[in-house]
């Protein structure tokens, strides 16, 4: 799996846990959801951490939380 996939994946599981949206919850940590819908479309090749934390911020988990999956240990460069 790649990165990316591995951080939509991770976003995917969140905002249905949460029964968020992405854009509330890009709002609601500060940002754009522009941002996060451009991992989405593939134009952001390489996320960056602060997009994560914020996204992390607006649905009150850590960065330590959201990497907290296994898929993360198997990513393909």
């Amino acid at each position: 799996m790649k990165l990316n996939d591995a951080i939509t994946k991770r976003i995917d599981e969140i905002c249905s846990e949460k029964a968020l949206n992405i854009c509330d919850a890009s709002l609601k940590g500060g940002m754009s959801p522009s941002a996060i819908y451009d991992l989405y479309k593939g134009r952001t090749k390489c996320s960056k951490v602060i997009t994560i934390k914020r996204f992390c911020e607006g649905v009150g988990i850590t960065l330590k939380e959201f990497f907290d999956r296994e898929y993360f240990n198997d990513i393909e460069e």
